[in-house]
This record gives C-alpha cells, sequence and structure tokens, in this order.
C-alpha cells in the first residue's frame, strides 16, 4: 500500500481524537481560545519533529524562498479563515445545510489546484471525490428533517453560501500547503517529503500562532488567563494536533492535496465507531448509507 494512503489513514485518526480534545476545552475556553491552543501548544512538537529529524537525518534545514512563503502564509491565514467560518456557522439555526457544504473541501481542492497548478486527476478519482463527498453530506443532514431535496434546493441559503466558502477555504488551504512544501525542493540537494513536511508545520504553525496571539490580545485578552489554567488539556491538544498536521503535510506533499482530502474522510468511520462502541450511540440509516458511500469511495481511491 503506498506511503501517503498509510499517513493519511493515521493523521485522521490523530485528527479525531484532537477533535475530541478541543470539543472538552470548549468547556473552559472560548471558540477563539481553543483554535489558537491547537496551534500555540502545537508549537513546541511541530519545532520537535523538524530539529530532531534534522539531527537524526543529519541534512540540512531548507532555505526559505519567494514562493515558500507566499504560499505558506496563504495557507496559514486561510486555514484561519475556514475555521472562522466552520464556526461561524453553529450560530444559525439552520446550520446544518452549511456544515454539509463546508465538506466539499476535496472537490474544492481539487478545482483550485486545477485552475492555479495544473494539476489533474484521473476519473476514478474524481468519481471518489464525489462519492466520499456525497457520504460525509449525508451524514450531516442524517439526524435533522432535512432531505436530499431541501439539500439541493438550499444551494444559496445563507447558510449553504458560507458553508461553501469555509469547504473553498480549506481546499485552497490544503493545495497551498502542498505547494509551499514542494516549492522547497530546489533548496534541497534532494527532495526528502519528512524534512519538508516538517519545514513547513513549523512555519504555518508558528504564523498561526502570532496572528491568534494578536488577536486575543486585542479582542479577547481575558483568555489568556483561561488558557493558562487550561494548560494540561491545551498541551496534549495541541501534540495530537501536531501530529496530526505533520501527517496531513506529509501525506500532501507526496500526493495531491484533493486526493489526500477525499481519502481523510475516513475520519468520519472513527467518529462514528468511537459513537458506536465508546458511547454507545445509535445511527440511523443515512448516516449507515454516508459511512457506506465515504466506505465506497475511498475503495475507488486506492484501487485507482
Amino acid at each position: 500500500m503506498p506511503t501517503w494512503i498509510l499517513i493519511t489513514i493515521s493523521a485522521a485518526f490523530l485528527q479525531n481524537i484532537r477533535s475530541v480534545l478541543q470539543k472538552h476545552l470548549k468547556g473552559a475556553l472560548s471558540t477563539t481560545g481553543a483554535t489558537f491552543v491547537r496551534f500555540a501548544f502545537g508549537v513546541p512538537f511541530a519545532l520537535l519533529y523538524l530539529f530532531g529529524y534534522v539531527w537524526l537525518s543529519g541534512k540540512d534545514l531548507p532555505v526559505f524562498n519567494g514562493p515558500f512563503l507566499f504560499w505558506v502564509m496563504m495557507a496559514a491565514v486561510g486555514q484561519i479563515g475556514a475555521q472562522f467560518l466552520l464556526v461561524h456557522l453553529f450560530s444559525f439555526r439552520n446550520f446544518t445545510v452549511g456544515t454539509a457544504y463546508s465538506r466539499t473541501e476535496p472537490a474544492q481542492a481539487a478545482l483550485f489546484a486545477f485552475l492555479f497548478f495544473s494539476e489533474t486527476l484521473k476519473i476514478s478519482a474524481l468519481v471518489a471525490i464525489g462519492v466520499a463527498v456525497l457520504g460525509v453530506m449525508l451524514i450531516s443532514v442524517a439526524r435533522t428533517t432535512l432531505s436530499i431535496r431541501t439539500l439541493i434546493t438550499s444551494t444559496f441559503s445563507r447558510t449553504a453560501l458560507i458553508g461553501l466558502a469555509s469547504g473553498f477555504l480549506f481546499g485552497v488551504t490544503a493545495a497551498s500547503y502542498r505547494k509551499a512544501s514542494l516549492s522547497l525542493e530546489p533548496t534541497m540537494v534532494a527532495p526528502d517529503y519528512i524534512l519538508q513536511a516538517s519545514f513547513t508545520l513549523a512555519t504555518a504553525i508558528l504564523i498561526q500562532t502570532v496572528l491568534m496571539g494578536i488577536w486575543i490580545t486585542f479582542r479577547e485578552r481575558e483568555q489568556w488567563g483561561c488558557v493558562a489554567r487550561a494548560w494540561k488539556p491545551s498541551l496534549a491538544t495541541g501534540f495530537v494536533g501536531a501530529s496530526a498536521s505533520f501527517g496531513w503535510f506529509m501525506a500532501m506533499t507526496l500526493q495531491k492535496a484533493a486526493l489526500v482530502k477525499a481519502l481523510a474522510q475516513v475520519e468520519m468511520l472513527f467518529t462514528f465507531a468511537s459513537s458506536v462502541f465508546i458511547f454507545k450511540e445509535k445511527i440511523n440509516r443515512l448516516e449507515l448509507m454516508g459511512c457506506g458511500l465515504i466506505i465506497c469511495g475511498v475503495l475507488i481511491l486506492v484501487l485507482g
């Protein structure tokens, strides 16, 4: 099995754990605070991965260049914006449609990479992305009174447009991280996806920590005290979050971002496994159909 597939599945599993940890933090921190610790407490681990690998491999650090700085900045800011829009959706009573459309990230990443980087995908890959995205959207509306028809007719509602914008920014973020990582190759003796990924991660997470730190200082200063009191769970969140991101960056250095993000939908399967086996929750027919579509999409992607 290709390395990028194993790394992506591992990263999806870690991201599921990070999401659970962040939900626990929501009781002690605001949404901004909980998002901030994901980055800030991940910095030490991102630097550890980078300098630990440099020390073990005996290789030199890549050199900053214009294209790398442009794409990593775009990705870092885009990720914050996408997360903000996703959280903003929850302030609407009918946020479900928007959440479903935010899951179109893999398809939008493929479109962005095609338009700006001339990346193309096989027909089987496009089919896999479509099937997986449909499966995730089904799961997103499964516990509401919405129907497929309502989901389609609500395409131009305010929540749907915000969801699409969030999915677009997540897609741009994924494609930009890949471009940033690949932009390091001209400054290296030989390509090394682990070194490229760790360098990109360390740079991006430092940018995000500084930007969100400035925001909290001027807009939610009281969160600094809350973050300090919640340092233990925050440290766990930072470790798991940085580890998951390291996995994403390695996978996206090896493979096109749209394919990585399509395979990453297996995170939903991990979420449902937790719901059924740990929390003893029941899942309904639409959720089962959604899980089945995700599995079909993943199989098409892997076999294709």
